[in-house]
């Protein structure tokens, strides 16, 4: 692992051999005044409800943009990264440290991320959704649920104890995304199911240092995830600002800047996008009738459902499952982010 947690990325300066030196300067890397929310680096965000995973190397997506990435979230996807070469300078909400390979790095989806590579940076990335490997995992193992819902960094050693199976099976999540047939959704779940597997077996024998699983993330930090898991638990009974700023000790004010200082959208936001994002998995996934989803979501009247759901898609409920569910039979496997 690298030196330690650092007030600001480096500044990394071409060497000869391609390697990264330091340059101290301050937060080259400083937050925009809204963070972006992308599938993948670059690229809009598409519609979270769909189930997709996709592979590259690291190469692929960070030398178009000199080696940056710059903060960004991905709302509904979870992203690991197998560093086999190479080094990074890696932001995690607003925790910073320096990696080096070989290295697993994980990042649960909404959290906002940002890596400066060094420029002989090589190993795959797979991004996935976040609630497909979930609902796999409360079933199969649900010990997984901390796994992929903790950001973290685990160096590794070549002796390592399970580190010999994350390249197979890193190659063959690639193998299946060029691989446009029936059942590839499940077989990428089932082998990102398994390479987590790996990363919760590998993380029981790493040190887990400050430096190696980010329990040194800033209160700042702590206070959103327990924002995120108190909204998980509730956005069904659609609990006010004030309720959940009275639970988590602080104002409604104060919740508000929390979230728009780390998330880039009021808490009020934050609460709605959830409903809005549960209503959308539960209209294409399921054939409830919209007066029993408005019910279960915490509405007691279906019509103002259905202007709330329009106010935040652009679409009524019927309208949006019928769009969603047409793009669906055009495309079988998902809106796959490839």
């Amino acid at each position: 692992m690298g030196t330690g947690v650092h007030t600001g990325f480096d500044v990394l300066r071409n060497c000869q051999d391609n390697s990264c030196i330091p340059a101290h300067l301050p937060h080259p890397m400083a937050y925009p005044r809204t963070i972006p929310n992308y599938d993948l680096y670059g690229d809009q965000a598409r519609t979270s409800w769909s189930n997709a995973f996709n592979f590259e190397w690291i190469p692929q997506r960070s030398a178009p943009y000199q080696w940056v990435i710059q903060p960004h979230r991905h709302e509904a996807f979870l992203q690991i990264l197998y560093l086999t070469a190479g080094s990074v300078q890696l932001q995690i909400e607003d925790s910073h440290s320096e990696v080096h390979a070989p290295c697993l790095i994980v990042i649960p989806a909404g959290h906002v991320h940002g890596f400066r590579f060094s420029q002989n940076i090589d190993g795959p990335v797979v991004t996935a959704s976040q609630k497909a490997l979930e609902s796999v995992a409360a079933t199969v193992m649900p010990e997984l649920l901390t796994t992929l819902r903790k950001p973290r960094v685990l160096p590794l050693q070549d002796d390592m104890r399970y580190s010999g199976q994350l390249m197979p099976l890193f190659l063959a999540l690639e193998q299946e995304s060029r691989t446009h047939a029936p059942g590839q959704m499940a077989a990428g779940t089932s082998l990102l199911v398994a390479l987590m597997v790996q990363v919760y077996r590998i993380s029981g024998v790493t040190d887990e240092s400050p430096h190696t699983s980010l329990h040194t993330v800033s209160r700042k930090a702590r206070q959103i995830e327990k924002f995120r898991a108190l909204v998980d638990r509730d956005f069904r009974q659609q609990h006010s600002v004030q309720a959940y700023a009275r639970e988590m000790g602080v104002t409604a004010g104060q919740l508000s800047r929390l979230c728009r200082d780390v998330l880039g959208m009021s808490s009020l936001d934050a609460i709605n996008a959830r409903i809005v994002h549960e209503a959308q998995r539960e209209l294409v996934y399921t054939s409830l009738p919209i007066k029993q989803l408005a019910g279960e979501l915490g509405f007691e009247d279906d019509a103002y459902f259905s202007r709330f759901f329009r106010k935040h898609t652009g679409l009524n409920p019927k309208a949006f499952r019928a769009q969603a569910l047409g793009r669906l039979a055009e495309h079988p496997a998902g809106a796959a982010a490839l």
